[in-house]
């Protein structure tokens, strides 16, 4: 007999990487033919995925940092819980894991995806709540789903404890692919770069944890020792006003884009200066679209960026950061070898196998038969689905699987 739960999602965050993953999971399950809703703020990006997926959309207004008002957005999750009646509640991202919990406290069986650790965002005594939170709301949450190995790390160093699993973060291996010389120049003439203009990439929203604010001062020390470089900086976020400010030589922000492939195919090299992460999908990207990676050596980005497709510096280390870049950026044929090696090592984090370890753990939450994960997927028509599927618009989010804003 074929199961098809009903499962609601719930996030504050509606762009970057996690409204984007949200969107491909949600696409994902009601191609399946789950029952599915989003409760999430009605602006932004996430909202428009929901409409053209047909996807019940639930007004959820929540802001991103803890406040007074949690309390009031708890009662009513609840009662959106109670409207849609799911038989799994999905939390992602520190809000609501927060709200939701403290709404549901494990009377409908419960996901839990942090997307990055709420400690890793605040210091002191404010870092040391949000651990205690995190250790006492495990009792409320069936299952813990990471998005990479050091992010289960991380949370087991730190006491927590509970049903971690590993769902690592994908990438759809079709839309993102190492460009040809052909595709590159495309690029380039679209994007007014140069054929010859040595080019590094940053996508990500525009924000502390991302560390466009290092990458800048770093950018600095490559400008004055490199004439030609060039910076793109795409995305969008509440630093970026202050960092145009900063006036940085030859550093264009290209805002928010839909077509980052373009931008992974124009560059030399992509850098992602990370404070905290989970496991970036824009790494994953941009690995998969075959460009050397230089990197914060932090949980998330470390297990991604091994010898030989790029450098993991030491987190905030602007020297550091400003050599790696050099080496790529005058060296070609050193970012053009780790960008085949790159390719290689991202064959490995197809979102199809992503998708598909997520669906068999939410069909075990539902049904209170463990993890699932090995098990063929129901669908609502009653069919089962391989865990390799042929093509994006075959799983039916063929536009979702990029991350538009930056994670």
């Amino acid at each position: 007999m074929a199961v098809t739960p009903r499962v609601l999602h719930v996030t504050q965050p509606v762009d970057g990487g996690v409204g984007a993953y949200v969107a491909t999971a949600v696409a994902d399950q009601a191609r399946r033919g789950w029952p599915v809703a989003v409760a999430c703020p009605r602006t932004g990006p996430l909202a428009r995925e929901l409409d053209a997926l047909g996807v019940p959309h639930l007004d959820w207004t929540a802001r991103r940092a803890p406040g007074i008002g949690d309390a009031a957005q708890a009662a009513r999750l609840w009662q959106i819980v109670r409207l849609f009646r799911p038989d799994v509640v999905h939390l992602h991202s520190s809000k609501a894991g927060l709200t939701g919990r403290l709404a549901v406290r494990g009377r409908v069986p419960t996901l839990f995806q942090p997307h990055g650790w709420s400690w890793l965002a605040v210091r002191g005594a404010a870092a040391r709540a949000a651990l205690g939170w995190e250790r006492l709301a495990a009792r409320w949450t069936d299952k813990i789903v990471c998005v990479g190995a050091d992010e289960a790390a991380l949370a087991r160093r730190h006491g927590l404890r509970g049903d971690l699993v590993v769902v690592r973060n994908g990438v759809d291996l079709r839309r993102f692919r190492p460009a040809g010389e052909r595709e590159r120049a495309a690029a380039r003439a679209r994007h007014g770069i140069a054929g010859e203009t040595p080019l590094a990439v940053c996508v990500g929203r525009v924000t502390r944890q991302k560390g466009q604010d290092l990458l800048l001062s770093a950018w600095e020390r490559v400008a004055a020792r490199n004439g030609l470089a060039r910076l793109a900086v795409v995305g969008d976020g509440p630093l970026l006003g202050a960092l145009r400010s900063r006036a940085v030589p030859r550093v264009h922000f290209a805002g928010p884009s839909s077509d980052v492939a373009s931008w992974y195919a124009a560059a030399d090299v992509v850098v992602l200066p990370s404070r905290w992460e989970g496991l970036p999908l824009t790494a994953l990207e941009a690995l998969a679209s075959g460009r050397s990676l230089v990197a914060s050596a932090v949980p998330g980005l470390a297990e991604l960026v091994t010898s030989g497709v790029g450098a993991a510096v030491s987190p905030g280390d602007g020297a550091a950061l400003a050599e790696a870049l050099l080496m790529r950026l005058e060296q070609p044929a050193l970012a053009a070898a780790e960008g085949v090696a790159a390719a290689s090592l991202a064959s490995g984090f197809d979102v199809s196998e992503a998708l598909d370890s997520l669906s068999g753990h939410t069909l075990g939450v539902a049904t209170g038969s463990g993890s699932g994960a090995g098990a063929a997927v129901c669908s609502g028509d009653g069919s089962t689905h391989s865990r390799r599927r042929n093509s994006s618009a075959e799983r039916g989010f063929d536009g979702h699987c990029q991350t538009p804003w930056g994670q």
